[in-house]
């Protein structure tokens, strides 16, 4: 994988592109997550669970319970939601120009958080293909809970183990799932958008 950081003033943000690896093999992954946690970031990450689990098709509104622990020694076990895009505020949307998308909520540390919930930051992560691979942004936005240009730093060196292993297990991991045509055990959805930024939305959702 190759790579970039740059920050401004409202957040963190990674370009990096693979070879080898599809837009839809990472379209699959966001549904699949609990099949592939710990080989996401095996240094930092512990099995994840989900608290609602994505649907086959759409994914907005599942919520995973993700603990791990950072470079820096904090332990995260944050509560993360998949978001409509449409009911994203702009400062998390702003950026959109890829023709894959997820955004996730950073909703809190304890299962109150889910109760309504008012998001500290959101992750946005984008792709979309090339004759190789792909290739793809990743961004760290607080609102709720500012992040400093350091700790947005740690998320970058974090971000990047994730998104770097994709190439390691992501190709033959979505292999193997092919052989399981239940949905209710190997869901996927599209998550392909329409427009850019603001007027940014699902293609295939809702």
């Amino acid at each position: 994988m190759e790579y970039s950081i740059t920050q401004d003033d409202v957040g963190t943000h990674i370009d990096w592109s693979h070879d080898g690896v599809t837009a839809r093999m990472i379209d699959w992954f966001w549904s699949n997550m609990e099949k592939c946690f710990l080989l996401w970031h095996p240094e930092e990450h512990e099995p994840l669970t989900w608290e609602i689990a994505p649907q086959h098709g759409n994914h907005v509104g599942a919520i995973h319970l993700a603990p791990q622990t950072w470079s820096d020694g904090t332990r995260q076990n944050l509560y993360i939601r998949f978001e409509d895009l449409a009911e994203v505020p702009e400062i998390a949307k702003q950026y959109l120009e890829y023709e894959h998308a997820v955004i996730v909520a950073g909703l809190g540390f304890g299962a109150e958080s889910m109760v309504n919930p008012n998001p500290m930051g959101y992750r946005v992560h984008q792709w979309q293909a090339t004759d190789s691979g792909v290739v793809g942004k990743s961004h760290a936005i607080g609102t709720r809970k500012k992040e400093t240009k350091e700790e947005g730093m740690v998320w970058a060196k974090h971000c990047i183990g994730e998104v770097g292993n994709w190439g390691v297990f992501l190709p033959q991991l979505y292999t193997l799932y092919r052989v399981v045509k239940n949905t209710a055990y190997n869901p996927f959805t599209d998550l392909t958008i329409v427009g850019q930024g603001a007027v940014a939305r699902y293609k295939y959702i809702g």
